[in-house]
């Protein structure tokens, strides 16, 4: 046994071991001289070795401060190199802007001297009526109001049981080509429509042809959904009239209480071409935002007016000769001169139509989803464009056409293909209805995105595929607009002396 005392001398003895052998480790540590360290108390002359070595060292880290002070090199990238971590170019960018707008005001310049001032609104109002006192075109849309009368009265009787689904079909298949058929003889027949009315009337009718699909599609999922056969029909709640919007906001309609006027002409009128029950709705009107969309739409109907008759109608009348005598090197050159304003001209209109112009309708009837685009300028691939730039479109499309071709057993290429043969359809009836001619120019315009969307997806990556996508957008439709600028040229103009004349 251990006696207490004995054990506590222990304990204490190789404490103070530990602590002196820390203290003689922090020594050698902070000076680096551990002979000097251990022989601290033994004489003068450790103590004078130990202040050389302190002197050292201090002369040491002051040589390695100056040489610090004096280096001006380190291992970096340089800014433009891809393994740098730069990425703020907004210099650069603002150069861009600036050359962009120096360029351009050139150009206008140029125009001016050359050409004069081209601009007459007297004349825009000719590109929509011949006769002042006649407007077919006009006309052509109020009639369009018996097809839409046709589609309510068609869902009322379906939603009461009075007619089976297969006839509700007919009538619907009936209806709807009409829709396309009717508008397009009136237009081909009719030579006092003009094709910009023509296209106007035709744009319409396609509108109100996507609109009423929809409209049938969305009560046929009702109908199998509730099978609900309803004798009477309650007042639509999507289009509420109370003044109260708190209790019209909280309030949805079901079917068949959606089937009435007030429903039916809110949908034609909104600012979509999905129909749904209950759009969301906004709480109110906001007077600054809807003046400001009004001016955006009054300023830039000017500019595009002006573009088109100061910059791109002389550039088409001096290619015409140039494409009659198949001459490449001068089509080659106008098409790029045709390239720049035909771009900036698409770009505005993009702006008024589906930002101002759709905007300023949704701030009009309390329409609550704005998301009419989305960043298509980052597009990538030829297929991200094309589902970001028209989302009304696009939409329709994935839900009335897209999805239901993959339901019923079809592939994804397929359904695709099926898209873009849909919307090359309507591109090339748009275009060549009213221009009373067929090429066909647009149609294969629209199919050739197919095998350009492979190849930028398959071998064009990142800002490569950006710039693919830019450069078939600046480049395509100055193509398309020359072609149908030539071949209506041949077909209408050619006879006329004056029109050759002046071109």
């Amino acid at each position: 046994m251990i006696d207490k005392e004995d054990f506590g001398s222990i304990t204490r003895s190789r404490r103070r071991a530990t602590i002196t052998s820390a203290k003689s480790e922090t020594v050698k540590l902070r000076n680096g001289a551990i002979a000097a360290a251990s022989d601290l108390k033994s004489g003068p002359k450790a103590r004078e070795s130990l202040t050389k070595n302190l002197q050292l060292n201090e002369d040491s880290k002051q040589k390695c401060d100056r040489y610090d002070k004096m280096s001006c090199h380190k291992l970096q990238e340089s800014m433009l190199s891809s393994a740098s971590s730069f990425k703020n170019y907004r210099g650069i960018l603002n150069w861009c802007v600036v050359m962009l707008v120096l360029s351009n005001a050139r150009l206008f310049l140029e125009n001016l001297l050359r050409n004069g001032i081209l601009v007459d609104p007297i004349q825009v109002v000719s590109l929509f009526l011949k006769d002042p006192y006649s407007w077919p075109a006009a006309c052509l849309v109020i009639v369009s109001n018996v097809f839409i009368l046709v589609a309510l009265y068609t869902e009322r009787k379906l939603a009461m049981g009075s007619i089976s689904e297969k006839v509700g079909l007919l009538i619907y298949i009936f209806n709807l080509t009409i829709i396309l058929c009717f508008p397009m003889v009136v237009v081909l027949k009719l030579p006092s429509i003009t094709p910009v009315g023509g296209a106007f009337a035709l744009g319409v009718y396609t509108i109100l042809f996507l609109k009423l699909y929809s409209y049938k599609d969305v009560n046929r999922w009702c109908r199998e959904r509730t099978q609900a056969k309803a004798r009477s029909l309650s007042r639509s709640l999507s289009c509420p009239s109370s003044p109260s919007a708190s209790s019209a906001m909280q309030s949805h309609v079901s079917y068949p209480g959606n089937l009435s006027l007030r429903d039916m002409y809110y949908f034609v009128f909104a600012p979509t071409l999905c129909y749904e029950l209950n759009f969301p709705r906004s709480e109110s009107i906001r007077m600054g935002f809807l003046l400001r969309r009004l001016f955006e739409m009054l300023l830039l109907t000017q500019l595009l007016v002006g573009l088109t008759q100061q910059w791109m109608v002389p550039i088409i009348r001096s290619s015409m000769k140039p494409l009659q005598e198949m001459d490449y090197s001068r089509m080659t050159e106008r098409l790029l001169r045709l390239a720049v304003p035909n771009h900036l001209l698409w770009l505005i209109f993009f702006y008024w139509f589906f930002h101002s112009s759709m905007n300023f309708v949704a701030e009009l009837l309390r329409f609550g989803d704005r998301e009419f685009y989305r960043d298509w300028w980052n597009s990538e691939t030829i297929t991200f464009f094309w589902q970001n730039w028209n989302i009304p479109v696009h939409k329709w499309c994935l839900r009335h056409f897209y999805k239901p071709l993959l339901r019923r057993g079809a592939g994804k290429l397929l359904s695709q293909s099926a898209v873009f043969f849909a919307s090359a359809f309507f591109h090339e009836y748009l275009v060549s209805v009213p221009l009373r001619m067929f090429r066909l120019w647009a149609f294969m315009g629209m199919m050739a995105q197919l095998p350009l969307a492979w190849f930028v997806a398959r071998f064009l990556r990142g800002n490569y595929g950006n710039a693919a996508v830019w450069l078939s957008l600046i480049i395509g439709q100055p193509i398309a607009v020359l072609m149908y600028v030539h071949d209506y040229y041949v077909t209408h103009c050619q006879d006329d002396p004056t029109i050759a004349e002046a071109l």
